[in-house]
């Protein structure tokens, strides 16, 4: 087992909550308190599930543990979506964001191909 902060999944979606919790900062009240922190806490969750998934020994586990960060990339896709539709997000932040989504969506892909 690899230290989990050590792998790029990891690092990889620091970065996404680093460029999330830049790119809210200058957000309306309204739109920050709801659809910002909704980001941010599904970020996070995220984040515990590569660690949750990293931590297990049991391939099912790490396989649904996966799932479950894959499930979360997907909402974070989403409520970058709309905030760029409800323009609120610049659309060279959108377009960084959405890539940095995408490859943390490969990685995610590419470790449970390797678990199963």
């Amino acid at each position: 087992m690899a230290i989990y902060s050590n792998l790029p999944v990891y690092k990889a979606a620091l970065d996404l909550f680093a460029k999330v919790f830049q790119a809210c900062k200058d957000m309306e009240r309204d739109v920050k308190f709801t659809i910002g922190e909704r980001l941010h806490n599904e970020i996070i969750e995220l984040e515990l599930n590569v660690y949750r998934a990293n931590c297990t020994e049991d391939a099912d586990k790490k396989v649904t543990c996966i799932g479950k960060t894959r499930e979360n990339l997907e909402t974070v896709r989403l409520l970058v979506r709309l905030l760029h539709e409800l323009k609120h997000l610049k659309e060279k932040v959108f377009v960084d964001l959405n890539v940095d989504i995408e490859g943390i969506s490969k990685q995610l892909v590419g470790w449970q191909k390797s678990t199963k």
